[in-house]
């Protein structure tokens, strides 16, 4: 997750880090158009890397208030779906829920330094521990579903990127093929991931999620109770 701020008179970037719970360091990588960090402009954008994706297991308690694409809503855990989702659907270059596969047990800190793929795809700045937009816009990009220019770090402008391709449809859960594009509200932000197909009627998920023990991120497929914001579906 990834927000914009817009600099004012006064702000400096350790005020802005403690202001989003994050580091100067972090804000520093994320803007990489300043060079010394007491030296700021008003009025020009600030690229906020947030803290984490605030991703928890999938027996973390539900948070309340979205709804989700197509009509769903609650957890995602609520949805009961068929015992299968049959094939994913595909991109002009592959299946993203089978390139997304081949990279599971990562750390997005190693995968998005590898030259080829999915990690050169993936944005090198982007904190170890809220890759989960930077990787899904990865995987979509490999797979030829979206182009570069489409590649967002943040849930909630790679959710509104899609809703803006025609290429794309906000389905619900229930019809969710495996490698769709899941974004999620959590308890404290936003959480993006690809459908992976029901088990035992539960849907799970596939992404890069904050399952390390020092709060970063890695490859897993899982079960999120979350509330789903859209489901999209590509259909070019």
């Amino acid at each position: 997750m990834s927000n914009i701020h817009r600099i004012k008179s006064g702000d400096t970037l350790s005020h802005l880090a403690q202001r989003y719970n994050t580091s100067v360091s972090a804000l520093m990588k994320a803007n990489p158009q300043i060079k010394n960090a007491d030296l700021i402009y008003a009025g020009k954008s600030l690229n906020i890397p947030g803290s984490k994706d605030t991703f928890e297991s999938g027996s973390a308690g539900r948070a309340g208030g979205a709804t989700g694409g197509g009509g769903t809503s609650g957890g995602a855990q609520d949805v009961q779906g068929p015992s299968s989702s049959g094939p994913g659907v595909r991109g002009p270059k592959g299946s993203p829920f089978e390139i997304a596969s081949q990279h599971l047990g990562k750390n997005a800190g190693s995968l998005k330094l590898e030259k080829n793929g999915v990690g050169a795809d993936m944005e090198d700045w982007v904190p170890n521990n809220v890759n989960c937009a930077n990787f899904v816009s990865a995987v979509l990009e490999q797979s030829g579903q979206i182009s570069d220019s489409q590649h967002d770090n943040s849930v909630m402008g790679l959710m509104a990127k899609l809703d803006r391709d025609p290429n794309f449809k906000r389905i619900d859960l229930k019809d969710a093929k495996p490698g769709d594009v899941v974004s999620m509200k959590t308890n404290g932000g936003q959480h993006v991931v690809m459908f992976a197909g029901w088990k035992d009627g539960k849907p799970t998920f596939i992404g890069s999620n904050n399952v390390n023990s020092d709060g970063s991120q890695r490859v897993t497929i899982s079960s999120m109770n979350y509330p789903i914001m859209a489901v999209h579906q590509y259909r070019g």
